[in-house]
Order: structure tokens, then C-alpha cells, then sequence
């Protein structure tokens, strides 16, 4: 059974203004979307809509996602104007060949970077990013420095499991997805429009 994190006492309206006394505007942003719960890639995507709609342009950059894949989003991102590279070889437990796997994900690194540096985008997404970090694959501190040495005026986000301190140090916002349930717990694939 899922616990509250908190009683139900402490659920009131709130009366007092939340937002700190003094707050300024920022030129741009850094998300992070990590934790082992569904929803990380799904809520940069959301983001990604909302842009769109206050005319910014976008680039999605995914890591793990093969150019195979015809997952939703990138269907409907490419119809509204999205930059959009899918450049990873897909997931490691169907690589016959992690090496390739490694060189391509180096290579998205060096594509993602040059996007970051370009600044013809408002909002670059991050997508998958954390995974080549963690196995190795490309070197945190390139990452956060490519992040910290972008134009003023791009957004970013950064999604996957398991984010670098590193990269959870430098962003403005983190959000930690946590697992309670998932269909795949009872043996439910992936839907199609749910999922992907």
C-alpha cells in the first residue's frame, strides 16, 4: 500500500504566497528529469510543447533511441518544426556490439555539443543523456561544461536515471521520478500512445 508522504491534515489550500520575496527572471533555464519512475522523458515533452507554442525552437537530441524507433513524440515534434537527431543504437541488452553502441553515443555527445554551443535553439532536450554518463560512455565534466558554457539565452533539460551530481549541481530545477507502480510490474508492455 502506498504511504502518504504526508497526513492529511497538512492538506490545506495554501494561504501564504509561496514564491520568495525578491524573485527575478532568468535567461535560461536547466531541468534535470531523473529517479527510477516513469514520466521523465514524457514531462520534457510537454516542455517541449509548451515552447513550441510561445515560438521558440526546439532540439531533441535522444541518446539511447535508435532513428529505427517511430515513437510518438518525435512524429509529432518534427510536424511542429522540432530539430529532432535520434542517435543512439537502441537498448543495451539488444546490442550485439556495445563498442558501436559507445562510438555512436560519443559521437551523439559530440552532435548534442555542438547544438549547445551553436545557440539557435531556445530549448535543447536532453533526452536519455544521464545513461552515457553513468556507463562511461562520455565524460560527465565535458557535459556539465557544455551545459554551463551555452549561449544565455538556452534552455535545457536533461533526462535519465541515476543523474551526476555534477549535472544535479549546476541545474536550476531537479525532479526526481519515483516508481510506485508500473505496468510493467504486472507484465504489461509498452502502449503505443501511452508509452511511446
Amino acid at each position: 500500500m502506498l504511504q502518504p508522504i504526508m497526513s492529511t491534515d497538512d492538506l490545506q489550500p495554501l494561504t501564504d504566497d509561496p514564491r520568495p520575496s525578491g524573485g527575478r527572471q532568468a535567461e535560461s533555464l536547466v531541468l534535470v528529469n531523473t529517479g527510477n519512475g516513469k514520466g521523465k522523458s514524457s514531462a520534457a515533452f510537454g516542455v517541449m510543447v509548451r515552447a513550441l507554442a510561445r515560438d521558440w525552437k526546439v532540439a531533441v537530441l535522444q541518446f539511447v533511441k535508435s532513428g529505427d524507433w517511430k515513437v510518438g513524440e518525435e512524429k509529432i515534434g518534427r510536424s511542429l518544426g522540432v530539430t529532432w537527431h535520434s542517435l543512439g543504437g537502441g537498448f543495451t541488452w539488444d546490442s550485439e556490439d556495445l563498442q558501436h553502441d559507445i562510438d555512436l553515443a560519443r559521437t551523439a555527445w559530440a552532435t548534442a555539443s555542438q547544438v549547445l554551443a551553436a545557440g539557435e535553439h531556445d530549448l535543447v532536450i536532453l533526452d536519455e543523456l544521464t545513461y552515457l554518463c553513468t556507463w562511461g560512455w562520455i565524460s560527465t565534466a565535458d557535459v556539465a561544461e557544455a551545459i554551463r558554457s551555452r549561449p544565455s539565452h538556452v534552455n535545457v533539460i536533461v533526462t535519465g536515471r541515476d543523474c551526476p551530481q555534477e549535472i544535479i549541481d549546476l541545474a536550476d530545477t531537479v525532479t526526481e521520478m519515483r516508481h510506485v507502480k508500473h505496468a510493467y510490474d504486472n507484465g504489461i508492455l509498452a502502449k503505443r500512445g501511452i508509452d511511446y
